[in-house]
């Protein structure tokens, strides 16, 4: 037998075998891949988060029966950065004092405005509000409240159930995180928030 020499090219050297990416190499490549991907989606997110609209739950039962408990919504935050809410508007609000929990309610009244509830009605500088998302009466009786500039009165659609403008007072226009948009959870709630 004879025995065979290593082939050796053009320049009589013997080619070295190329040297395998190492482990390490490959992960650098497979996370900087990664990071040109994850990174610009989580900053995105957070952008749209901050600035554009967020997902929130609704807890509790004060905005029966047009809002439910666990009931999940997109909250846009674009609007009022164009005009301030109107009446009718069902607004998500941050109220520090009154805990971590984002509170759902409806705009009633708006700045410049006074309000009264007598004889089971609301009342906006003395005429009857017609409020087609109540079902039942506005219970209990309040002296008129004028609505300082920079402020909305908020209630919830279940007026026996929620704790609202009539206990804490006009809400500050900066504490309105934005308008509940759309629902999105569960399936057969999907739709515009009214």
């Amino acid at each position: 037998m004879t025995e065979q020499s290593p082939q050796t090219n053009q320049d009589g050297e013997t080619p070295q075998a190329e040297p395998e990416l190492s482990v390490f190499k490959l992960l650098g490549s497979w996370l900087l891949e990664l990071g040109e991907t994850v990174l610009p989606a989580i900053v995105i997110a957070v952008l749209i988060n901050l600035f554009l609209a967020q997902a929130t739950r609704v807890y509790g039962s004060s905005m029966e029966p047009n809002l439910y408990t666990d009931q999940r919504l997109v909250v846009e935050k674009v609007s009022y950065r164009l005009h301030q809410p109107h009446r009718g508007d069902v607004v998500v609000l941050r109220m520090p004092e009154r805990g971590p929990e984002l509170l759902i309610k409806r705009v009633i009244a708006l700045p410049g405005e006074t309000i009264e509830v007598r004889d089971g009605q609301v009342y906006i500088d003395g005429k009857v509000l017609e409020e087609p998302y109540v079902s039942q009466r506005t219970s209990g009786k309040s002296t008129p409240v004028a609505v300082p500039e920079g402020h909305v009165f908020v209630m919830g659609d279940n007026r026996g159930a929620s704790n609202d403008s009539r206990s804490f007072g006009p809400v500050a226009l900066e504490r309105i995180v934005g308008r509940a948009w759309v629902s999105y959870w569960p399936v057969e709630y999907l739709g515009v928030v009214h």
